[in-house]
């Protein structure tokens, strides 16, 4: 069976480098974008099985990347994990139709066995 690929869009860079190496340890193929639009990018040219978003950015907040997300055919049904350090915003994640949302910091274990349920869902 062929590795998932997990593409994880944050403009955090050490965020991110921690994030990859815990999904690689993890058995995944993982990309990384440091701003929306090359993570706009990648998810178009790769075709990821996931997609793990920052809400917050500098140059395009995460909700910008998910309608651009939805509004493209190669792209609308790819699952989006959204990270974020605010965990107030549950409803407003779950009207856009993101398949989870992890509030930062998290731990280790919990933030895989979550990234297994989307990617089981997706099945």
């Amino acid at each position: 069976m062929p590795k998932k690929k997990i593409l994880v869009v944050d403009d955090e860079i050490e965020l991110v480098e921690l994030v990859k190496i815990r999904l690689e340890s993890d058995g995944y193929e993982v990309l990384t974008a440091n701003s929306g639009l090359e993570g706009l990018s990648k998810a178009a040219g790769e075709q990821p099985d996931l997609i793990i978003l920052d809400i917050s950015m500098a140059e395009m907040d995460g909700y910008t990347v998910i309608q651009k997300l939805r509004e493209e055919p190669k792209t609308k049904n790819i699952p989006v994990i959204i990270l974020t350090a605010y965990a107030k915003m549950k409803s407003l994640f779950e009207l856009e139709g993101i398949s989870d949302y992890i509030v930062k910091p998290f731990e280790p274990k919990d933030f895989l066995e979550r990234v297994g349920k989307v990617l089981k869902k997706e099945e």
